[in-house]
C-alpha cells in the first residue's frame, strides 16, 4: 500500500500543489507505443489544460515522472494519462507492472503552460509525448478559434486526432520518424513549415524533445512570432536519462 512521506509533503508544499495517493482504474494499450492509464485520485491534482502530474514510480524508492493529463472527469474523480511506451526507462517499467487497484503517490498539478485566452488562433507542435497535453488542450479551445497540429511519431498507429468542440477549426499535420535520430528536427522542422501561421495573435507549444524544442523555438521566431507568444517544454532528452525528479539534463555540452 502507497504512503505518503515528509519529504513528499514538503516538496508538495514548495509546488504549492497537492500530494495524495492515487488508485489505478483502468490500463489499455491504445497503440504499438502509447498505454492509457487511469487514475482514481484527489481533484485538486488536476490542473488546467496543458498541466501535469507527478507520480512516483520507483517501487521502493522515490523515483518520479511527469505526465500531461490528457483528460479529466470531475463527476468520476479520475484523470487519464497517455503513457509513451518506446523506450526503456522506468515509467515504462512501471506502466508494463501497475494493475488496476494498485496505488501510487502523486503530486499536481504541475506545469504553468497554459492556452493563451487573447489567442485567436493555437499552434502544437511536438512528439509522441507531448500527444497527451496537446489533445487536451485543443479540446478545451473555444469555438471560433483555430488549432494546427504537427506531430511526429515512430509509428503511425500512434497517432491520435484531438476531437475539438464544434466551431474550432484544427488541421493535423504528420511526421513520420521513419528512422532518424530522435533528436533530429527535420521531420517536425518540415510539418511546421507546411502549416500557414493564421493572422492574428496566436500562441504556439512546443514539447518534446530537448534539441528539437529549441530548434522549433528558432524556426518559429525567423518566421516573426514573438518569444512571448512561444511556449516550450522539453520533456525528455535523448541519450539522457531523466533525473529522479523527472526533469530532463538541460545542461549544454562541455
Amino acid at each position: 500500500m502507497a504512503s505518503i512521506d515528509h519529504a513528499t509533503l514538503t516538496l508538495a508544499e514548495r509546488l504549492h500543489a497537492t500530494a495524495a495517493i492515487a488508485t489505478v482504474v483502468a490500463i489499455e494499450t491504445l497503440s504499438t507505443s502509447l498505454v492509457e492509464v487511469t487514475l482514481r485520485v484527489d481533484p485538486h491534482l488536476v490542473g488546467a489544460p496543458g498541466s501535469d502530474v507527478m507520480v512516483d514510480v520507483g517501487r521502493g524508492r522515490t523515483l518520479r515522472r511527469r505526465y500531461s493529463v490528457r483528460r479529466a472527469d470531475p463527476s468520476a474523480s479520475t484523470l487519464t494519462l497517455w503513457v509513451g511506451v518506446d523506450h526503456e526507462g522506468p515509467g515504462v517499467a512501471w506502466v508494463r507492472d501497475v494493475a488496476p487497484g494498485d496505488e501510487v503517490v502523486a503530486i499536481g498539478p504541475r506545469g504553468k503552460i497554459t492556452l493563451d485566452p487573447a489567442a485567436s488562433w493555437n499552434l502544437f507542435c511536438g512528439d509522441l509525448s507531448a500527444l497527451g497535453a496537446f489533445s487536451r488542450m485543443v479540446e478545451a479551445i473555444e469555438p471560433g478559434r483555430r488549432a494546427l497540429v504537427a506531430l511526429e511519431v515512430d509509428a503511425l498507429d500512434d497517432a491520435r486526432s484531438p476531437a475539438p468542440p464544434e466551431g474550432v477549426d484544427l488541421r493535423l499535420v504528420l511526421a513520420e520518424r521513419a528512422g532518424r535520430a530522435p533528436s533530429d528536427p527535420a521531420g517536425l522542422s518540415r510539418a511546421l513549415a507546411t502549416l500557414e501561421l493564421p493572422p492574428g495573435p496566436g500562441h504556439a507549444f512546443l514539447f518534446g524533445e530537448f534539441h528539437v524544442v529549441r530548434a522549433l523555438r528558432a524556426l518559429l521566431a525567423d518566421r516573426g512570432l514573438a518569444e512571448t507568444a512561444i511556449s516550450h517544454k522539453a520533456y525528455w532528452r535523448a541519450g539522457r536519462a531523466n533525473a529522479d525528479h523527472g526533469e530532463p539534463d538541460k545542461s549544454e555540452p562541455a
